[in-house]
């Protein structure tokens, strides 16, 4: 059996939609793991054959079956021999847009209509076989983020929704929800994931916190503002933990969360701080030096000002594009307490060491003061 090469999933899928190919994914046909070697290859799978190219070291998968032998998405056995045939290890993906490759020759091999579902616009599993691993419910989510005119098939939702009533979510692990959702929060239009997620019902599962906004007609309003504001965050290009912290302004909420899905550290302390704080720098213009000085040093900002800023920037999608004064002004009144020198003031306590907190405190009150005098915007 002659050994054929094809490119697969995302790199045919984007190329027919006119998008930038970022990676190439590959299927060897008529392979055995011995032949991979001899042509240079390198092994790197654990679970299944994949090889890395000698030159370009993209992936190179040998064609597999797998059969469900567990719940969760660990719970699979793999078989790969010459004989699988590209229609065989295709079978096996998630969706028809998914499961098309492309030989040397150009030509795209699209046996479950992926090309019909693009043109339609429509996330639609390629068999049941998508019901056995529950992470496809979080893909096909995070897809919705990135292609934002597409919609879920209503077999698939349906399959999706019997998926979370079998308890299938509930085997994801942690880190894996984490790492899709995350993934999706960095796409175009975050509101698309949790839009899908509602609709099978595998949020509620996955992050009750979240999907509580929505419980009640009052509650409700909540949950569409959340989603406004998180979409906000993604169109002005913020990074992970500013759109994370958009997203979710509520302490007991947000640990709840964090500790659920361990989200990374500087995420769960932005969105603390965020959450925390955002009620009163609507105020900030009227705030006293005092005032003023005593957040900086709540949020740490003299340590951290990049976080101080991107906790600024997480309160300032909150109001949707309207005029955000506050945040300039703040980041000005930081910059006047961080340019006090410490260790000067410190130097002038002489012996009395017990004054320096106090001296230095004073002394950026007395920063912000003269700063708050010439600022812009400051009152006649």
């Amino acid at each position: 059996m002659t050994m054929r090469i094809y490119v697969v999933g995302g790199a045919v899928r984007d190329a027919l939609l006119g998008l930038p190919v970022q990676d190439h994914d590959h299927v060897v046909v008529g392979a055995t793991p011995e032949q991979m070697v001899a042509a240079g290859f390198r092994p790197v799978g654990k679970d299944f054959p994949v090889f890395l190219h000698p030159k370009t070291q993209e992936e190179y998968a040998l064609a597999r079956t797998e059969r469900k032998t567990a719940p969760g998405y660990h719970g699979f056995v793999f078989h790969t021999s010459p004989d699988v045939t590209l229609e065989d290890d295709l079978v096996r993906r998630d969706l028809t847009i998914n499961a098309m490759a492309r030989g040397d020759d150009g030509v795209v091999v699209d046996p479950y209509g992926g090309q019909r579902d693009l043109e339609a616009r429509l996330f639609r599993h390629v068999s049941d076989a998508f019901a056995e691993d529950p992470v496809r419910i979080l893909r096909v989510a995070r897809f919705a983020a990135r292609f934002a005119d597409f919609r879920v098939a209503p077999e698939t939702n349906a399959l999706m929704r019997g998926m979370v009533e079998a308890g299938e979510a509930d085997a994801l692990v942690p880190e894996r929800v984490w790492q899709e959702v995350a993934r999706g929060l960095m796409e175009h239009r975050p509101s698309r994931m949790f839009a899908v997620l509602r609709d099978c019902g595998a949020l509620a599962r996955i992050m009750p916190e979240l999907d509580a906004l929505w419980n009640g007609s009052r509650e409700a309003d909540k949950g569409v503002r959340a989603m406004n504001v998180v979409d906000y965050a993604a169109g002005r290009g913020h990074p992970l933990a500013v759109r994370f912290a958009a997203l979710v302004q509520d302490a007991e909420a947000i640990d709840g969360l964090c500790k659920r899905l361990k989200v990374p550290n500087d995420c769960r302390d932005l969105a603390l701080m965020t959450a925390r704080e955002h009620g009163g720098i609507g105020g900030a213009l009227a705030m006293s030096a005092d005032t003023l000085v005593a957040l900086f040093a709540r949020c740490d900002a003299y340590r951290k000002p990049e976080r101080f800023a991107e906790m600024l920037l997480a309160v300032e999608c909150a109001a949707l594009g309207a005029d955000y004064p506050q945040r300039p002004w703040l980041l000005g009144a930081l910059e006047a307490a961080r340019g006090v020198n410490a260790g000067e003031v410190a130097a002038a306590c002489g012996e009395d060491k017990a004054r320096i907190p106090q001296a230095v405190l004073a002394a950026r009150v007395e920063a912000v003061e003269a700063w708050m005098r010439q600022a812009p915007g400051a009152a006649a």
